[in-house]
Order: structure tokens, then C-alpha cells, then sequence
């Protein structure tokens, strides 16, 4: 069994002593619902056929549909995707969305595809999973390199082997196959959401706080983004490659667009006041503010004693280990966890699959006011249970989820009671 999976179920089971619960709804929750293998073969552009392993795992559908993304990156495995499944059952109770989790993945380096070696490959997934996935039984969208794009094959496939145009199968589309305005960015708006609607309980101050954003990409960058349009400093920055740092502040908006044009964070154009170093020792930088955007497990019981930050914001899944958080509630560090952080990508995806039903899209101002409407209000309540019972935002959080599949597993017909 999976490390990640088995420390994300630790997290079930702290949750568990602080409600009234049902032993059989654990239970349920023990091990995912169901879970498929394939192997993806496709060929190549030289001629050649390479397969590639591949996954997709439902972990529970007593709340709706299941609902998450698909990855396309070399470590994948069954375990991490089933953690990752995990963590998306209880993300998708604590928006109060009408889905259950899933995820999927291929083991592969998708920056070393071909773009029509991508299509196939992307393709060939839908098509070996096309009986385990659809518009009311499991929902995919973008995970780590995979994209609008790769979303839009995958929805044609399905529309092509169902025969009729379904584009609730799929959300994280392009507009023009029936995406959503305001999805591409949702992730990391979501965050920033959650950060300013509680900075003052975070002791945070625009144009007096710092921040320090691990992992770049699509969601680290809009937030840092919008925080520095806020007036909060950016002090570090980094991405897969190098971090950078200037404790007189970064402009991430300038820093973006350098690495889309160049390739890399640090280049020709990069100030003199800029110090690099590894990305590891950015994460121990003093800050008022560190949000982990990237990979899993990159604060563990090795690292945690060093971290400097006084809040920290999962923009990514999974980055903070049980170990460290222990280690981080000593310190009095203050944890916003993933399950909500980075709810936004899903809350906007279920926005998606709504106007896919409905065939009426909504113009993007719509879609943030919504998105506020809704992740806004569950932040407070994580806020309130937190000080309610003497324990951390995660536990909160889960508790908050725990309560609402309790709750929808009871209303199916098991005798379940909760509190609250």
C-alpha cells in the first residue's frame, strides 16, 4: 500500500474523534469504490508502438458523480492516484458540490510527446476507459500537463464512441467546446479567495505581509498575482528548476511572462537584487505567507522544523506530510489545507458541468461572483469549527466533509448520526 495513500487516510481517521460517526460509513471510506487499469498502446511518430500504463479510480459516489483529473506525468502509480481520489472525495464535500471523488493518470513524460503523439495518447485513454467514465458517472478534467487541449480530445473521443455530443463527460475544455469562463485560473483565484476573506484570523496585511510561492505554473502564478495586485510582497519564487529571491519583492506578472518567452525563471533579464537558490532552501525563507503549488510531500518531518512561515496555503495537493503537520501545529503555524485551498479548480469545473447540462453559459464576472459565493462562506465554517474544537483548519476541514457524506450515506438508508 501507498505511503500517500495511507498517510491521507490518517487524516480520515484524526477527523473521526471529533464527530459522532457512524463505524460503517468509515468503513466505506477505508478503500476506493473502484478502480481500472489499462495499458495505452499507440504509435509513435518514428513508426514505433510504446505503451503506457494508465489508471482511473473512483473513490466514492454516495455524495454524486464522481469528479477529478487526469494527470499525465512519469511517477504515476495506482496508490498516488487512489490518495488523490481520496483527497477529492472529501475536497468535493467540504465546497458542498453533489460529486464524489475520482482521479486518473498515465505514466508518462508528456513534455516529451509529440503533440499528435499526445492526441493519441489522450485519445486512447478515453477510449479504455469510456465504459468507467461519462457525464453522470465520473467527470474528468486537467491535472499536472494536462490541459484545455487534451480535454478537448477527450470529450470528442467520448462524444465519437457514444455517438452524440456530450460535453458534461469532461470539464477544464476549451470555450468553444463548451468550457467555462474563469476555469483556467479558478484554482489559484479560489486560494487567494480563502486568503483574504480570512487574512485578518491570519494576522495577514496587504502591502505588510510576505509571501513565498513553491511551483509556478497555472495556479501559483495567478495567485502570487493577485496578491501582489493586492499590494502583498512576493519575496520567493520558483518552479521546477531554480527559486528566486528578493526580500525587496518580485514581480510575478514580469517573472511569468520571462518564463513563458524564455524557458526559465532565471535569465539575462533577471534583476541583480534576485538571489538564486534550490528549491528546497526557498521553502525555509522567512515569510508571513508560504503557499506550496506543486507536488506532494514536499514539507515532511525533515524539513518542517525549518519552516519560517507563519500561515501556510496548500495550493497543491497533498505537500504537507502528517509527520510535519504535527511539527507545524507545535510551532503554531497556522495550515489553510488543500481540500479547500485549491477547491476553486473543482468548484469552476462543476460550474462547468452545470452550464454543459443546462446548454446556457454564464460570462465570466458570473462565474467569480459564484465561486466567491461559495467557497467564501465554507472557509468561515472550517474557521469556526477550528476554534469550536480546539483543533487545526485540516481536521476542521475534514471534519466539515466527514459530517456531509455522514449525512448523505444516512440519507440512502444507513443508520448514520453526526454533530456538529
Amino acid at each position: 500500500m501507498s505511503r500517500l495513500f495511507t498517510e491521507a487516510k490518517r487524516r480520515l481517521k484524526t477527523a473521526s474523534k471529533y464527530i459522532d460517526i457512524d463505524p460503517d460509513v468509515l468503513e466505506k471510506l477505508k478503500y476506493p469504490q473502484e478502480t481500472l487499469s489499462a495499458s495505452l498502446l499507440i504509435r509513435m511518430d518514428d513508426g514505433s508502438r510504446r505503451s503506457f500504463k494508465a489508471w482511473r479510480c473512483r473513490y466514492d459516489d454516495t455524495r454524486g458523480p464522481t469528479k477529478g483529473g487526469i494527470r499525465f506525468y512519469p511517477s504515476v502509480c495506482l496508490d498516488e492516484i487512489m490518495a488523490l481520489s481520496f483527497w477529492m472525495t472529501f475536497k468535493c464535500a467540504v465546497a458542498n458540490l453533489p460529486f464524489g471523488g475520482g482521479k486518473g493518470g498515465v505514466a508518462v513524460n508528456a513534455q516529451k510527446l509529440s503533440k499528435s503523439e499526445l492526441e493519441k495518447l489522450s485519445r486512447t485513454y478515453v477510449k479504455a476507459f469510456s465504459k468507467f467514465i461519462g457525464p453522470d458517472r465520473d467527470i474528468p478534467a486537467p491535472d499536472m500537463y494536462t490541459n484545455s487541449m487534451v480535454m478537448g480530445w477527450m470529450a470528442d473521443e467520448y462524444s465519437a464512441i457514444v455517438g452524440q455530443p456530450s460535453p458534461a463527460v469532461i470539464t477544464g475544455k476549451p470555450l468553444e467546446l463548451g468550457g467555462s469562463q474563469g476555469r483556467k485560473d479558478a484554482t489559484g483565484y479560489g486560494g487567494y479567495l480563502v486568503i483574504r476573506h480570512l487574512e485578518k484570523e491570519f494576522e495577514l496585511h496587504p502591502k505588510k505581509s510576505s509571501v513565498i510561492i513553491q511551483g509556478f505554473g497555472n495556479a501559483g502564478f495567478h495567485c502570487a498575482k493577485l496578491l501582489h495586485q493586492d499590494g502583498y510582497k512576493i519575496i520567493g519564487i520558483c518552479d521546477s528548476k531554480t527559486g528566486l529571491y528578493d526580500k525587496s519583492g518580485l514581480d510575478p506578472i514580469a517573472l511569468y511572462d520571462n518564463k513563458i518567452k524564455l524557458g526559465a525563471l532565471f535569465n539575462q533579464y533577471t534583476p541583480p537584487s534576485v538571489t538564486q537558490m534550490s528549491n528546497t532552501k526557498l521553502l525555509e525563507e522567512k515569510c508571513d505567507l508560504l503557499i506550496p503549488a506543486a507536488l506532494e510531500n514536499q514539507i515532511t518531518a525533515l524539513n518542517a522544523e525549518n519552516i519560517k512561515a507563519s500561515v501556510i496555503c496548500e495550493l497543491a495537493n497533498g505537500p504537507i506530510t502528517f509527520a510535519a503537520d504535527e511539527i507545524l501545529a507545535k510551532n503554531n503555524i497556522t495550515v489553510i489545507p488543500d481540500i479547500l485551498a485549491n477547491a476553486g479548480g473543482v468548484i469552476v469545473s462543476y460550474f462547468e458541468w452545470v452550464q454543459n447540462k443546462a446548454g446556457y453559459y454564464w460570462e465570466e464576472d458570473e462565474v467569480r461572483t459564484k465561486l466567491k459565493q461559495r467557497i467564501e462562506p465554507e472557509a468561515h465554517k472550517i474557521w469556526n469549527l477550528k476554534l469550536e474544537l480546539g483543533i487545526d483548519m485540516r481536521t476542521a476541514a475534514y471534519v466539515l466533509a466527514l459530517e456531509r457524506i455522514n449525512a448523505a450515506v444516512s440519507a440512502h438508508g444507513t443508520k448514520a448520526f453526526f454533530v456538529s
